[in-house]
């Protein structure tokens, strides 16, 4: 399953004071802890008044849930102060697996077959096999190159 970082804007119109804003983490990184996700140390206190952003980190691959997930915790941990979070940038934490190439293939609406071959030198080469017409929406150029950057190994398109 990819991990996915939801940022969420905690404080849309500047209104929290520091020690909102702390108290607020805490029971944010409380709530994500309970049910098995992080929230990366942040010190909002400081950051401008424009940019009072969360970045939570949640095991899943609805990005819709997952984005709800995360706002309805901020709510919780934040909301109680007066403001109302906010859903921001959702992206996925990529450890090069299998799981994160079948990823990059569904943000694409692409489905394939992933086969992966360790070299003698120690690097690995993943061979994917996708239909020509999908290639036909989507140019595989775009889709090597998204590849590539999430597996940071050499790729191999087929088609069939």
């Amino acid at each position: 399953m990819r991990t996915a970082v939801v940022r969420v804007d905690v404080d849309p119109l500047a209104l929290l004071a520091p020690d909102q804003l702390r108290e607020g983490m805490a029971t944010l990184g409380g709530l994500a802890a309970e049910h098995g996700a992080e929230v990366v140390d942040a010190d909002l206190a400081v950051m401008p008044t424009n940019r009072r952003q969360v970045e939570v980190l949640i095991a899943g691959d609805d990005p819709d849930e997952l984005k709800r997930t995360a706002v309805d915790w901020c709510v919780t941990a934040f909301g109680g102060f007066g403001t109302r979070p906010s859903a921001g940038v959702l992206t996925y934490v990529s450890r090069g697996t299998d799981d994160d190439a079948q990823g990059v293939l569904a943000g694409l609406g692409l489905r394939g077959e992933i086969e992966r071959t360790a070299t003698e030198n120690g690097w690995d080469i993943v061979r994917v096999t996708l239909l020509k017409s999908d290639l036909r929406r989507v140019p595989e150029s775009r889709v090597h190159t998204a590849l590539e950057a999430s597996l940071n190994c050499e790729v191999h398109i087929v088609t069939v």
